[in-house]
């Protein structure tokens, strides 16, 4: 992976306002199996604020990476773009982009994880029965392919192709036109 510091400055603190404490950094990586991204960091010593983004820097063609999550397969690498669509259908989960959404670089494992704590974070906010049982019966699917029991699909689907799943088990797709339309992009001047 190669890199290449863009720039570092001392602005202002987002979180806690003070001024000339934070470093804001920007560094340009060529990351395997993925291309140029620009890497932004954000930290506070003073309030311990911290922010970090991968913004892709090239565009690709629209695709679709289908991959079997079973127990052989948790530590493959995963690299999901800001712009693109991550779910697993057999256990009812999905995440669209938004206008904050980040990109980042994990592994299958780390995909689960980060499910779980939004599976979590939706049992704090839900009280209703319902939600509550689909809920947890969501969380104990995903806690069971963590442990590596059952298999499902971790499907990413990414308008702009700068996602990748690093497996040579990885099938990756055309995304059909009139599904690729209703994809969001995270992009608001884009998802009409």
């Amino acid at each position: 992976m190669s890199e290449k510091e863009l720039a570092e400055m001392i602005i202002k603190c987002p979180a806690c306002g003070i001024e000339g404490v934070a470093k804001s950094i920007m560094k340009e990586l060529e990351i395997p199996h993925f291309g140029k991204v620009l890497e932004t960091t954000l930290l506070c010593p003073s309030c311990g604020f911290r922010h970090s983004d991968v913004i892709a820097l090239e565009q690709n063609d629209p695709a679709k990476y289908v991959l079997e999550i079973n127990k052989n397969n948790l530590s493959i690498r995963v690299v999901r773009s800001q712009s693109a669509t991550v779910m697993i259908p057999e256990v009812g989960v999905k995440v669209e982009p938004g206008p904050k959404s980040e990109g980042y670089v994990t592994n299958v494992e780390g995909v689960l994880t980060r499910f779980e704590s939004a599976v979590e974070k939706a049992l704090n906010l839900f009280d209703d029965k319902e939600s509550q049982v689909n809920a947890k019966r969501t969380l104990a699917e995903i806690q069971e392919l963590k442990k590596g029991n059952g298999t499902a699909t971790l499907i990413i689907l990414d308008p702009f192709g700068q996602s990748n799943i690093v497996s040579e088990k990885v099938e990756i797709l055309e995304i059909p036109e009139e599904e690729l339309r209703e994809l969001k992009t995270g992009f608001s001047n884009l998802d009409g």
